[in-house]
């Protein structure tokens, strides 16, 4: 794959600043960027709007909003609010899309937790609509299910997103996550053919991690589920970048110019 088809998530570089990203990846020739609301935060929006608009890199997506779940309206307010804020940021800095990481509450079912998510989503369209954004729900691993996203497999993304029935909600479809699923080129392609295969995330899981969040691998290590699910996506007509998006306290720690030059090692076979 060459470096103009990927995308890569500013959180994926942590250290580096929101310029230093942009710089950075568009001197390397890397075609997109998915912007973290961390990266950007206390930034003004608008002098970045113009660095990514200047530097030729395809603005992807805003990462990330959601969190929607609850016990009660007055504890769900607080995220409605952050995605508001959300869907602004985004409409300024000219991302097309958010990615949302649903949420979870403990000692809700997961049926509660997935209705309030609908919930959720369903009060964001008025303004996800009027700002222009597309809405991409993304599946976690179950590992996660507990307090992180109760969207835990492609299979319930499909329906939640089929239940929603909206032309801006889809899925955002992240290799660390999906590996495991049986069936998993059936539920790709029933996505891509409902119109809501919106994003494409790799990076690989490691069955020896040493942290559940922060040690992801590149292409090539873990259970390397990376070429077999690119394969189905792109077999499914999905013409989008490729997103590159590793949380990883190893790669955090070293040179990030050295990383990135791995990143683009690791995919060039892709």
């Amino acid at each position: 794959m060459t470096t103009d088809k990927l995308a890569i998530h500013t959180f994926t570089n942590q250290p580096w600043s929101i310029g230093e990203c942009i710089e950075n990846y568009a001197r390397a020739g890397i075609g997109g960027i998915s912007i973290w609301r961390e990266t950007i935060a206390g930034q003004d929006l608008k002098k970045v709007k113009a660095h990514l608009s200047d530097s030729g890199l395809a603005p992807v997506s805003l990462v990330r909003g959601g969190f929607f779940t609850g016990k009660t309206a007055t504890e769900r307010q607080p995220a409605h609010l952050a995605n508001l804020a959300a869907i602004h940021e985004a409409e300024i800095l000219g991302l097309p899309m958010i990615v949302l990481v649903c949420g979870a509450t403990p000692g809700q079912s997961p049926e509660e937790n997935i209705d309030q998510i609908e919930e959720g989503i369903r009060s964001l369209l008025p303004h996800a609509e009027a700002a222009g954004i597309r809405l991409a729900i993304e599946p976690l691993h179950p590992m996660y299910a507990g307090d992180r996203s109760a969207i835990a497999s492609l299979g319930d993304t499909n329906l939640l997103a089929q239940r929603i029935n909206h032309p801006l909600v889809g899925v955002a479809l992240d290799t660390f996550h999906v590996w495991w699923e049986t069936d998993l080129a059936v539920k790709i392609r029933a996505c891509a053919s409902n119109g809501h295969l919106f994003a494409f995330h790799i990076c690989e899981f490691k069955p020896d991690f040493d942290h559940p969040l922060l040690d992801r691998g590149l292409p090539g290590e873990g259970v390397n589920a990376t070429p077999r699910i690119l394969d189905i996506v792109r077999s499914c007509g999905f013409s989008g970048l490729t997103e590159v998006e590793i949380f990883s306290r190893k790669y955090w720690a070293m040179n990030q110019h050295e990383f990135l030059g791995k990143i683009i090692h690791s995919t060039e076979n892709l």
